[in-house]
């Protein structure tokens, strides 16, 4: 009877590791997912092949791609596991301490602005919590990535996920220095912009982000131009500063430059606000505490 609940409980890690590198078709991003060397992680599937005497992945140098036999296995271990975890976590609401680890997908700007600035109070309170933080530029599958929760603006929420306000609406800035702007002028209208060197943002996608303006009902789109483009908006910030040219970014990243005056505000009027930062996880899912109280943590910080 023993050796029989090693196995199961060897089965039950197996799979996990089978479906984390499922889910990244990548040995190292499974390992790094479930915090193990990926020589364990190489282990492990190769173990589970013997034991089940066939191939689950076809692996190159270049790549890993899931046999038919994985995909099917994938496909039938997906909820199986799911319910094993949420019944694990329902077990563990009964704790009176929170603990475990909550994995968290947030882009860079979320993690500066929201979660920066509570992370030392909320470790230092919960010591039985492990925070697993990944700032992602694209909007991946939290499910299928094996995160609790996203942070993201709310337009980019996907419909069958729950979602936690965290911050209202965010308003948008075009920002140059003063230094730009005397050598330059100003532009009056976002047409103006084309004859003006813009500082680009690119997508982790590739695509180049194209400036959205708003006045009295009426919308502009502009393709802007200029020899510089970033994927950090921070960096946008520095680069305004330094006088490279315009950036366009939520303004609360720009608040300490505008403030001291390192950069000014253009196009003002024409600036608009979209819908704010959510915090958002699958509405199938057990919240576990940990998470519970990472949630209530963003919000009474912000009261």
């Amino acid at each position: 009877m023993k050796d029989a609940h090693q196995s199961r409980n060897g089965d039950l890690l197996a799979f996990s590791v089978f479906l984390a590198v499922a889910a990244h078709r990548n040995f190292r991003a499974a390992s790094v997912e479930l915090n193990v060397t990926r020589s364990a992680v190489s282990h492990a599937v190769k173990s589970l092949e013997q034991r089940l005497g066939i191939r689950l992945f076809n692996r190159t140098t270049r790549s890993v791609s899931l046999t038919e036999a994985g995909e099917r296995l994938a496909a039938k271990l997906r909820p199986a596991l799911s319910s094993i975890t949420e019944a694990l976590q329902e077990v563990d609401a009964l704790r009176e301490t929170p603990s475990g680890t909550v994995r968290i997908n947030a882009s860079d700007a979320a993690l500066r602005l929201i979660l920066r600035p509570l992370l030392g109070g909320f470790l230092r309170d919960h010591p039985l919590i492990h925070l697993d933080i990944v700032t992602d530029g694209r909007l991946g599958d939290i499910v299928a990535e094996g995160f609790d929760a996203g942070i993201r603006l709310a337009e980019a929420v996907p419909q069958d996920m729950i979602a936690v306000p965290l911050l209202d609406a965010v308003r948008f800035a075009a920002v140059a220095s003063p230094g730009y702007l005397a050598a330059r002028g100003r532009p009056a209208v976002p047409q103006d912009l084309y004859q003006h060197d813009c500082i680009r943002f690119r997508f982790e996608s590739g695509s180049i982000y194209r400036w959205e303006f708003e006045r009295h009902g009426v919308a502009e789109t502009i393709n802007v131009a200029g020899r510089l483009t970033l994927t950090d908006m921070f960096l946008m910030v520095d680069a305004a500063i330094d006088g490279i040219g315009i950036a366009f970014v939520p303004d609360f990243l720009a608040t300490e430059a505008l403030a001291d005056g390192r950069v000014e505000r253009v196009l003002e009027d024409w600036c608009p606000s979209f819908p704010g930062v959510c915090l958002y996880y699958p509405g199938r899912r057990h919240v576990s505490p940990g998470l519970r109280a990472l949630i209530e943590a963003i919000r009474g910080r912000r009261k």
